[in-house]
């Protein structure tokens, strides 16, 4: 089970954090520190994969890729598969990139619930849904057409938005 999703810029401050298991904000707040700490230390050569037991309970785990400013994190159990959440942050990030075209970190801070909604799309309560980035897209276009859809209903006949009102 997938734990966490952690975005991070590069100064630390968190750009998405959505947890899946019941954590007080004080404990949430403190383990996005404590990894932070830790990766913006390590060198660029070493080994995605991180220990996480001392930031999650045991048999944590963290796997991140960094890419320009953003770090990008997925906390999880030993029933995932390491490389295969690696490989899910690669299709997370090529969703972003084909929705922002070249996503950045002001996209991000901008569009913070189309990135929800691209996120929920993958995972939904610590279980992986998709894992192909053209599917994710498919599923994200087509909730753009329905809000763009609901947009352009008038709830409000015009027969009565037309009218005046006077007070007598």
């Amino acid at each position: 089970m997938i734990k966490a999703v952690l975005v991070l810029n590069t100064e630390g401050k968190p750009r998405l954090a959505k947890f899946y298991q019941l954590q007080s904000v004080e404990k949430q707040h403190e383990a996005i520190r404590n990894v932070f700490s830790v990766l913006c230390c390590r060198p660029e050569h070493v080994s995605n994969f991180v220990d996480a037991e001392s930031f999650f309970g045991p048999d944590s785990r963290l796997v991140y890729k960094h890419f320009a400013t953003l770090y990008f994190m997925f906390i999880f159990d030993s029933s995932e598969n390491e490389l295969a959440m690696l490989d899910l942050i690669q299709v997370f990030v090529e969703t972003l990139d084909k929705c922002f075209r070249n996503v950045c970190e002001l996209d991000i801070v901008f569009n913070y619930s189309k990135m929800h909604t691209i996120l929920d799309e993958i995972i939904l309560g610590g279980q992986v849904l998709e894992t192909s980035s053209n599917e994710v897209m498919k599923a994200i276009e087509e909730i753009s057409r329905l809000e763009s859809a609901s947009n352009a209903i008038n709830l409000v006949p015009k027969s009565v938005s037309g009218l005046e009102v006077t007070i007598i």
